[in-house]
């Protein structure tokens, strides 16, 4: 359902949520979150982009959080790779449509609103936060 981007550029955002503040190399993010190295370079420079993560060169510079995993959501993430797409006019073209959607589309429709629901409540900080005994990528 999710694009591999998407999903590379999320491990990478919750491992940066782990070690928030301090800044990782993109090295050690590839080898914790099991992303190659090019793809995950990439990723990031995209992440910078939106204003996701900030990216430092040199001595002590690395890849951080461009805000608080507080202050990020799952939302922020994909949106800045690949936004969820809505559907407001009938896929199918369907003249008499239009952008009144069909039974089907429109709870289609409804569940992506529901996603991005849920997505926009949830923080980097929450997930982190999270009871469940499977800690998101590893063992902190």
């Amino acid at each position: 359902m999710f694009s591999q981007t998407v999903e590379y550029a999320l491990r990478a955002v919750v491992h940066l949520a782990i070690h928030s503040p301090r800044p990782q190399t993109t090295s050690e993010i590839a080898a914790a979150t099991q992303v190659p190295t090019a793809y995950l370079s990439k990723v990031l420079q995209g992440l910078r982009e939106k204003g996701i993560v900030l990216l430092q060169r040199g001595v002590g510079g690395g890849v951080s959080l461009a805000r608080s995993p507080q202050q990020l959501t799952i939302l922020d993430v994909v949106s800045a790779v690949d936004p969820i797409p809505r559907i407001t006019t009938c896929p199918l073209d369907l003249k008499a449509h239009g952008v009144r959607l069909c039974a089907l589309h429109r709870r289609m429709d409804d569940a992506l609103l529901h996603m991005e629901t849920a997505f926009r409540e949830t923080t980097l900080a929450e997930l982190l936060e999270d009871p469940n005994p499977s800690v998101p990528l590893c063992d902190r």
